[in-house]
């Protein structure tokens, strides 16, 4: 990114692979290139220099109607903010998003999106706008939008971001679960409670990776064993 004739590289050499099976986080400070790094793993940004491959293929070199039916159907997407369309109903939101997978019969997509809907507490609330439920319950209903074509891998940005404790712990539940049945997750975060239900964490420091940690699966261990390791790894980083 050019400012006053120089150059400002986000991220530096940087060399990473994604595992399928894995919720991996990435950490780092505020401006350390984050999610301009999730971003690029994505497609929805392009790297000046080096290869962002899923497949053998590189996403920058994509033309962009393949990397759209890519982003539609192979990746999933949440972010902090929710992004439903407002004059559309929750089970609405999900089904359009379906629809857009031309390898699901509409009648597949229909009944999909009234399971996961199910699955993420929402069976009253199918006919509910956006604005007439919670935050969280608009963050489970965005969430059952961006799995709805069983994405190869879901992209998280800061998902817990808007909400409150009570919230954010329900939003963590059901993606440690979609983890648990073998959905592979990439989330950014700066919540180190986020970050405890990762198997893999990145740390990202001014734009370059700087520490790995793998961890057990979420769940089969001590939960405060599980946060003082990761507190204590994440001192060593001086985060």
């Amino acid at each position: 990114m050019p400012m006053k004739g120089k150059q400002n590289h986000i991220l530096k050499k940087v060399s990473v692979a994604i595992y399928k099976g894995d919720f991996t986080v990435i950490m780092g400070s505020s401006g350390s290139g984050k999610s301009t790094l999730l971003y690029s793993l994505s497609g929805m940004d392009c790297v000046n220099a080096g290869e962002i491959l899923y497949k053998g293929e590189d996403l920058c070199k994509m033309k962009e109607n393949t990397l759209a039916k890519l982003r539609q159907k192979d990746f999933g997407f949440v972010f902090q903010q929710m992004h439903l369309v407002s004059n559309l109903t929750l089970y609405e939101n999900v089904v359009v998003s379906g629809y857009l997978n031309k390898d699901m019969a509409a009648k597949d997509v229909e009944s999909y999106a009234k399971q996961l809907l199910d699955r993420m507490g929402l069976q009253d609330k199918y006919n509910r706008l956006p604005s007439q439920v919670s935050g969280g319950e608009q963050q489970r209903a965005a969430i059952a939008r961006a799995v709805i074509s069983k994405p190869a891998l879901l992209f998280a940005d800061e998902p817990t971001g808007a909400l409150n404790r009570k919230n954010t712990n329900e939003v963590l539940d059901l993606l440690s679960q979609l983890h648990e049945d073998g959905q592979s997750i990439l989330m950014v975060t700066h919540d180190m409670k986020a970050a405890l239900r990762a198997n893999r964490i990145l740390y990202l420091e001014d734009g370059t990776i700087v520490g790995e940690l793998t961890l057990p699966p979420y769940g089969s261990q001590d939960d405060k064993k599980r946060e003082t390791q990761v507190n204590a790894w994440l001192s060593s980083l001086e985060w």
